[in-house]
């Protein structure tokens, strides 16, 4: 299986592969988002390891269960032949209501294929009131194109 664009990545096919990742997740669709992985695709998500496509669908199930109306925002950050990095903000509400943004980095290693090998996220958690939100696109779904990105300020 192929999952263009291929490495080596330029800029504009590296910010295409940030935008595609972010559309998958942005669909909460587990089985939807692992596909872009290899079949033994290893993860750090926060202090979590895990391995295999299997173990990254039970995780993002687990996930938007606890982060209710999510919507997230990737841009690339740094890219080189089959490595990107993107940084990212997302918002969610757990079941008491409570909002959140949640700010990150995320490290991607690519095989020859174009799927996802290996990801490293960092992520840190910041309570918010439901007014003190960014995003606000009908979820789950893409973000629309006439919502910016992170641009230059990403607090």
């Amino acid at each position: 299986m192929s999952r263009p664009p291929l490495p080596p990545f330029t800029r504009e096919t590296a910010a295409q592969k940030a935008r595609m990742a972010e559309d998958a997740w942005n669909s909460r669709d587990p089985v939807r988002v692992s596909l872009a992985y290899t079949e033994d695709s290893r993860w750090r998500n926060r202090s979590e390891v895990l391995q295999g496509r299997e173990a990254i669908v039970a995780f993002l199930t687990r996930k938007w269960e606890k982060e209710q109306d999510y919507r997230l925002i990737k841009d690339l950050w740094a890219f080189d032949e089959n490595r990107i990095a993107v940084r990212f903000q997302y918002e969610w509400h757990d079941a008491g209501g409570q909002w959140y943004r949640s700010y990150g980095n995320e490290q991607w290693e690519f095989d020859e294929h174009g799927l996802m090998k290996r990801r490293e996220a960092s992520i840190n958690d910041i309570a918010i009131t439901e007014k003190d939100r960014r995003f606000h696109w009908a979820a789950p779904g893409p973000r629309p194109a006439d919502v910016p990105g992170l641009g230059t300020d990403p607090f």
